[in-house]
């Protein structure tokens, strides 16, 4: 029982870790920055300019996953999305681009667009 204990203990040590590390990385991150890489290296021609996703590439924003897990993607991909290792994408630019995601607002509610409220 105090194995699990302890365990579980680790695992909340490592789980806020990483959040408090994806949250100090997005206040030194620059997302005007962000934008311009995301351009510069074609992120957008998959997953559109405000990463809300294309027929060719998943929804990327708002909310992207953990810097860690999109970092690992980026970088060790083996699907349709080629990877894009530091010399093509230096790490600045990715933590760049992740702020820029970070940074798109949410997806508007169809009831608050007033065009929308006319169409019947």
């Amino acid at each position: 029982m105090r194995s699990i204990i302890h365990l579980v203990g680790v695992a909340a040590i490592a789980a806020s870790a990483l959040f408090a590390s994806t949250y100090a990385l997005a206040a030194a991150a620059d997302a005007d920055a962000g934008r311009e890489a995301y351009i510069r290296v074609g992120c957008y021609s998959c997953h559109g300019y405000e990463g809300q996703g294309a027929g060719t590439g998943p929804k990327l924003a708002p909310d992207p996953l953990p810097y860690a897990a999109l970092s690992n993607f980026v970088r060790q991909t083996s699907g349709a999305m080629p990877p894009y290792t530091p010399a093509v994408l230096p790490e600045e630019d990715l933590q760049d681009i992740y702020a820029y995601l970070q940074s798109r607002p949410a997806t508007p509610d169809p009831d608050d667009i007033p065009l929308l409220q006319d169409i019947q």
